[in-house]
């Protein structure tokens, strides 16, 4: 596992074996002056090329270095999200640490009166819902439900980030509100991005309201 801090916002955590076994010469890179929509679609391509195996591989991985992570490990309550459209893929985590006690939250997604994403507990037995982008999240309870400032960590899906810890996402807008929730609350989680290391670039055009994340862990 290689360590390497990329700024005073953030780090990240990724190993060079993955890198070299999917073979990082597929698909050019986009240049630096790249607009957030031309960087979107060629990482949202890039990652569409990754086979099963290496998304498997990929997210064993990266399953090995959240339970390495001391802050992770110790954490009580923990938001995540389900894999879709190539994500790297929290579930073989989030299934080992639910088993040693922790408290686990997926993203549940409206759209009225505006669009929102609410983290709710997720348990594993219980049934889940098929939102309207086809992601499974768990059924809306006001028992089940945690406002983000008390979660300890979260894991954001990143499409991109820079080594400053800004995050380019799906372009939904739905982590930006997510994340701007905390904007006056006296404390917040930690914010993990997870992404693979390809994803990672030297800058990420930002807007205002953007927050950087606190450490980015890929494969």
């Amino acid at each position: 596992m290689t360590l390497s801090g990329i700024s005073a916002n953030a780090e990240t955590v990724t190993t060079d074996s993955q890198e070299k076994s999917r073979g990082m010469s597929r698909g050019a890179r986009p240049q630096l002056g790249s607009s957030r929509k031309e960087l979107r679609r060629h990482m949202r391509q890039r990652r569409g090329q990754l086979t099963l195996r290496e998304r498997r591989n990929a997210a064993a991985s990266l399953a090995q270095q959240l339970n390495s992570y001391l802050p992770f490990r110790r954490a009580r309550h923990i938001g995540s999200y389900l894999a879709h459209g190539g994500e790297l893929d929290t579930l073989p985590a989030l299934r080992r640490h639910q088993c040693r006690g922790q408290v686990l939250y997926l993203p549940s997604v409206s759209l009225s009166p505006a669009p929102k994403i609410s983290m709710i507990r997720w348990i594993e037995s219980k049934r889940m819902l098929t939102n309207v982008f086809g992601i499974s999240e768990p059924a809306r309870s006001k028992q089940r439900s945690r406002p983000l400032w008390a979660l300890d960590v979260l894991l954001i899906p990143l499409v991109s980030f820079d080594q400053a810890g800004n995050r380019l996402g799906m372009g939904g807008g739905f982590y930006d509100r997510l994340l701007a929730s905390l904007a006056h609350r006296p404390r917040k989680p930690l914010l993990i991005g997870i992404g693979y290391r390809f994803q990672q670039v030297s800058h990420i055009p930002t807007e205002p309201w953007d927050m950087p994340l606190d450490r980015v862990i890929t494969d």
